[in-house]
């Protein structure tokens, strides 16, 4: 399988600190599920008691172990997460299904933790079975290796063609004590997420129940990791996953279970700044790429109609090749705001890159300066700003990269 050889020009100079959070323990190594030298399997052991809350992909195609999590998650409660990278186990029939189950089942038998809160998670090729056996070799030895902190090693034992691995951290107070929150994320192809992204985690000691926990989460991950692409596929693995210890009850955190509670104030903001990290991460690691790109789409008929004329542009070929070609062309752009199918006025349309406007009412516009646009074109980060011009106060940003040819390469030899 062909992996990008070298890391993203775009990954993040360093990786924050880390701090423990207390009841997650972690434990990576090799099954040999697919690759040879390197870790392919973590395992986040949990407090008893840890609340849950998920959101998965809306795949018609979903992975085996999405109908595991998806069935489990109505419980509340996590002892476990066990994720392979290199096999997807998706589009496995009956097959797959076992795999699951037998996954859990050595988990559970290993952790002594019930089934119903094993949660589980692989990625990689799809439509290949997976040998669940081999699970057998190593879960106890992860077990007992489990410890605090560990989080960057699992996630590198995660990913697949990512070329570095994605944590975040942030804190927060909750009735005046401090809780932690950590995640993180695989993904780097296949991403246009409706839902999450392909694979991502977060873990905080805060002692809050599943149910705030679900509602804040299918709010945060509307402004992040639903506001990115790759390139327009959603996988049939995405998901994204939230397990609370509330290990912080010991020092004095109130327990919350409404998620309207205004003592979660700093935790949402927290918890949006992470998902946000990491969603901009797996951007940045997009297959290939060289250019981070965001799209802010202004006066649209509402929020949504902006999002969906912002992911038209994203998503367009022709524009992620005409960024990595360094080529300020607009017309292309043009193209992807008349295809959207929401309300633009042709006549009115204004675009800039940066700060530099190429268009306006409907023209060329007459200030334009190709060499100043040219330049700027050249950069690492390039801002996309479109006023549709219909008037309305309806806004939305969106997240994307370039289109090189080494994302041809790296996904025609991807099971080679």
């Amino acid at each position: 399988m062909a992996h990008a050889t070298a890391v993203s020009p775009l990954a993040p100079k360093s990786y924050p600190d880390l701090p423990e959070v207390e009841g997650v323990r972690f434990a990576t190594a090799e099954a040999g599920i697919r690759y040879k030298g390197r870790t392919d399997v973590m395992l986040a052991l949990l407090a008893k008691g840890t609340q849950v809350a998920g959101v998965f992909t809306k795949s018609k195609c979903p992975s085996a172990p999405v109908d595991w999590c998806r069935a489990n998650l109505k419980g509340g409660k996590a002892r476990a997460l066990v994720v392979n990278s290199g096999n997807a186990n998706a589009f496995t029939g009956k097959v797959g299904a076992k795999s699951a189950k037998m996954t859990a089942q050595i988990a559970a038998k290993a952790t002594a933790a019930p089934m119903a809160e094993i949660f589980l998670a692989s990625t990689g090729v799809i439509g290949e079975p997976l040998d669940a056996t081999k699970f057998n070799g190593v879960m106890g030895d992860l077990v007992a290796q489990a410890a605090p902190g560990g989080l960057l090693e699992a996630a590198k034992a995660i990913m697949t063609t990512d070329t570095y691995p994605k944590v975040a951290t942030a804190r927060a107070k909750i009735g005046g004590v401090e809780v932690i929150i950590n995640g993180m994320a695989k993904g780097a192809g296949m991403i246009a997420p409706d839902m999450a992204t392909m694979l991502s985690y977060v873990f905080t000691d805060a002692p809050i129940a599943s149910k705030a926990l679900q509602a804040m989460l299918s709010k945060s991950v509307e402004g992040s990791f639903n506001s990115i692409t790759v390139d327009s596929d959603t996988s049939t693995s995405d998901t994204l996953m939230v397990f609370a210890t509330g290990a912080a009850a010991k020092r004095g955190a109130p327990l919350i279970k409404d998620p309207k509670d205004k003592r979660l104030v700093a935790f949402k903001k927290a918890l949006d700044t992470v998902l946000l990290d990491l969603s901009h991460q797996v951007v940045r690691d997009g297959e290939g790429c060289r250019k981070f790109v965001e799209i802010t789409v202004e006066g649209a008929a509402n929020a949504a109609a902006a999002k969906r004329i912002g992911l038209s542009i994203a998503n367009s070929p022709l524009v992620k090749t005409a960024i990595a070609g360094e080529d300020a062309n607009w017309g292309r752009i043009v193209a992807a705001v008349g295809k959207a199918g929401e309300k633009a006025d042709r006549d009115k349309l204004a675009i800039w890159f940066g700060d530099f406007r190429v268009a306006h009412k409907g023209l060329r516009d007459q200030t334009y300066d190709e060499s100043k646009t040219s330049a700027y074109m050249k950069g690492e980060k390039i801002d996309i700003r479109v006023d549709v011009g219909t008037g309305g106060r309806g806004t939305a940003t969106v997240w994307t990269c370039d289109l090189t040819k080494e994302y041809v390469a790296i996904n025609g030899d991807y099971r080679s």
